[in-house]
């Protein structure tokens, strides 16, 4: 279990492009798996931003391995995955450990000096922590989301309470 406990991410930050990749390097970190839907992509226009763009290629630069894990049952995150060449895991059914350890193995990573980046408290935090690693949650790129994850979503308000994104 982490420092902070199942159901508190490790660090909460407003958007990826707060996540410094040369600081994950420094404190340790490897590798990096990362969600799709709302933390890459907005869940309403469904196009990579050129700021994750940007991010992801300042990552790969500064030696961080990166997997996409996706809950979503669709190929476009495939196609997400070819755009940003990353390998990925999809219907990943976060935040059940397995497609995480499938990560890892698809990376050659070591789930020490992994961190997981997600959108969500329930799915990327539970399951990171859940599979032992350490996770950054970011706030949702868009407010339009499905309707089981604005439900997910009240939940997580309660156990969040007033925190806030830390940058």
């Amino acid at each position: 279990m982490t420092k902070t406990g199942f159901f508190q991410p490790d660090e909460f930050l407003s958007s990826i492009e707060s996540v410094d990749p040369q600081d994950l390097v420094a404190k340790g970190y490897r590798a990096v798996l990362l969600d799709v839907d709302n933390t890459l992509v907005p869940r309403d226009t469904k196009q990579i931003p050129e700021t994750v763009e940007q991010w992801i290629t300042a990552a790969k630069d500064s030696g961080l391995s990166i997997c996409l894990l996706s809950n979503n049952w669709h190929k476009s995150v495939f196609s997400y995955a070819e755009q940003l060449e990353l390998p990925c895991i999809y219907k990943a059914m976060k935040p059940v450990p397995i497609a995480f350890f499938a990560a890892l193995r698809r990376i050659g990573a070591k789930k020490k000096q992994t961190i997981v980046i997600g959108d969500q408290l329930l799915t990327d935090v539970l399951g990171a922590h859940l599979a032992g690693m350490p996770a950054i949650m970011v706030s949702p790129r868009a407010r339009k989301d499905l309707w089981h994850t604005l439900l997910l979503r009240r939940l997580e308000r309660v156990l969040m309470g007033d925190r806030q994104p830390e940058r």
